[in-house]
């Protein structure tokens, strides 16, 4: 299973990006799909993750500017991101993560696409 990432660039504050996720090959059910990012001297965090069932979880600072979308017919995962910010500046990982009754579970990490946001 391969997630590729794409979207990434750079922008100016207050404009928008959008990062979209592909899964390719032989691929489970995934439960939860998400997106997470790292600066540079920072650890890895998350941004939002949405369940095969649609529910959505933010991190505080992106909520209302950041809108995660999946379909999960086609094991894709979407990242809309409004009103960006300098501190949006990192690069953003797609994650799937598939297992449970009684599957051992897994996570899945696309390689990674840089976003920049400029004052």
């Amino acid at each position: 299973v391969q997630l590729q990432a794409s979207g990434g660039g750079l922008v100016e504050a207050g404009g928008s990006l959008r990062l979209s996720c592909a899964a390719s090959g032989v691929t489970p059910g995934f439960n939860n799909m998400g997106w997470y990012r790292q600066a540079p001297g920072f650890e890895r965090e998350l941004v939002a993750t949405i369940s095969k069932h649609g529910t959505t979880n933010y991190r505080i600072s992106v909520k209302g500017r950041f809108t995660i979308s999946r379909d999960v017919a086609k094991n894709t995962v979407d990242l809309q991101m409004n009103s960006q910010k300098p501190e949006d500046t990192a690069v953003y990982y797609c994650h799937a993560e598939s297992g449970g009754l009684g599957a051992p579970y897994k996570d899945y990490w696309g390689q990674g696409t840089q976003v920049t946001v400029s004052s």
